[in-house]
């Protein structure tokens, strides 16, 4: 996805950005290249403490960016170490070729010259118009000063400068114990459109002073994203160029030796993990294009958990059931259509449709006295819960989405311009 921040910050973003304290081990910087947004930063670097320990999770889309493959290949080849992370906004560097990846390897090695590490061990993504070659001169031109101006907390800074029809910098941040000693997990992500699972037009980089194996690291990331990243869809379009990075530098040690993921010393830390993950998560939609509500399907009485996703993302992707929340009009039908078409087991006789806290269906029909009244003024909230049972076992999952309106219209049109 592509085009230039609105000017308008989305009615659902939080009222402040979070304060997020120094993690050490991690410096970052920001600067413009100019190549889309004028004098506007676009160019982020994170410079990373020697024996930071990197996990990654990225788009299935099978046409992914050349940034998605470096880290895939970095990850499977490597020794999962991380010294430094280089983003553009304004430019996707997908559907690029052979240029597209010459250019990547340009920058990768810039980079790697500058702070004196091997190119591996630099981590890259890229945000913008799929299928324009990257101005690779004009990032690399910036390096070198992003290099003499690192700074430990500028995370608000880094959150805007990697954003691109996003309203608002999208940050989190959590501290918790690991073996009685103080850890911190930070957060920023982007991401405002071509949002659907597996996982959606969204960066995010995540970032720890802990001291983790790297394959627990991985663990710990491809589980929270299942259940953060890949529960959230603005408009079911999957995108090229899906990244999320989980950093970890070790500047914090514990006495316990971790050798599995499941030992109950990492707790707090996974649960933490994924508040930030879930967090990120929902901002991005929050900032959906022209997003007026936001939206969480809840979905029960399935075949199994991954039969109620299938059918709470069918509801929470149908356009009539989020325009319909865009009017503001209670128009259950449209659920009732959205789970017939999922292709997943539904009792028709036995299905119950809850909108907030009115029950609207009940066992194959409708609710004949509920408070029309009480249910019009939950439609006119910017929060909307959807809760169905479809009546066959006991399958539930839950997903979290917006709605669709004319200004999602209107911005994708212009989308080049």
């Amino acid at each position: 996805m592509a085009g230039a921040m609105t000017s308008k910050v989305s009615p659902l973003a939080p009222k402040t950005f979070p304060c997020i304290p120094e993690i050490q081990g991690v410096k970052l910087a920001v600067g413009s290249s100019g190549i889309k947004y004028g004098t506007r930063d676009d160019v982020l670097l994170v410079y990373l403490s020697s024996g930071t320990k990197v996990a990654g999770v990225f788009t299935k889309s099978l046409m992914p960016s050349a940034p998605v493959e470096w880290c895939k290949k970095s990850l499977k080849h490597g020794q999962r170490h991380a010294r430094a992370l280089i983003v553009n906004a304004g430019n996707a560097n997908a559907f690029t070729g052979q240029r597209g990846r010459d250019s990547l390897r340009r920058i990768i090695e810039t980079t790697a010259d500058g702070i004196s590490c091997r190119p591996s061990q630099v981590f890259a993504a890229s945000t913008g118009v799929i299928g324009e070659q990257l101005d690779d001169e004009a990032i690399r031109n910036v390096i070198p000063v992003l290099k003499g101006s690192m700074s430990a907390g500028s995370f608000e800074a880094a959150a805007r400068a990697i954003m691109t029809t996003d309203t608002y910098p999208k940050a989190s941040h959590q501290r918790v114990k690991i073996d009685g000693v103080d850890v911190n997990i930070a957060g920023i992500a982007k991401g405002a459109a071509m949002i659907a699972p597996d996982m959606s037009t969204m960066l995010s980089f995540i970032f720890t002073d802990a001291m983790l194996p790297a394959e627990i690291l991985q663990t710990c990331l491809s589980e929270v994203t299942d259940r953060s990243f890949n529960c959230i869809t603005v408009d079911s379009d999957m995108s090229t160029s899906d990244t999320v990075l989980l950093f970890a530098t070790g500047h914090t040690t514990c006495k316990a030796i971790i050798k599995k993921v499941d030992d109950p010393v990492l707790d707090d830390f996974r649960n933490a993990l994924k508040k930030v993950s879930i967090d990120l998560a929902k901002q991005i939609v929050r900032d959906g294009e022209g997003a007026s509500k936001f939206i969480t399907v809840k979905v029960s009485g399935a075949d199994n958990n991954g039969a109620a996703r299938a059918i709470a993302f069918s509801i929470a992707n149908s356009p009539l059931v989020k325009t319909a929340i865009a009017g503001e009009d209670a128009n259950w039908g449209r659920i009732v259509m959205a789970v017939g078409k999922s292709g997943e087991k539904a009792d028709r006789d036995n299905l119950r449709i809850q909108i907030g806290s009115v029950v609207v269906a009940d066992r194959g029909g409708a609710v004949i006295d509920f408070d029309e009244r009480l249910l019009s003024e939950l439609m006119q909230k910017q929060e909307i819960d959807l809760t169905i049972d479809v009546g066959i076992a006991n399958g539930k999952a839950e997903v979290w989405t917006c709605d669709l309106t004319q200004e999602y219209v209107r911005i994708n049109a212009d989308y080049r311009s």
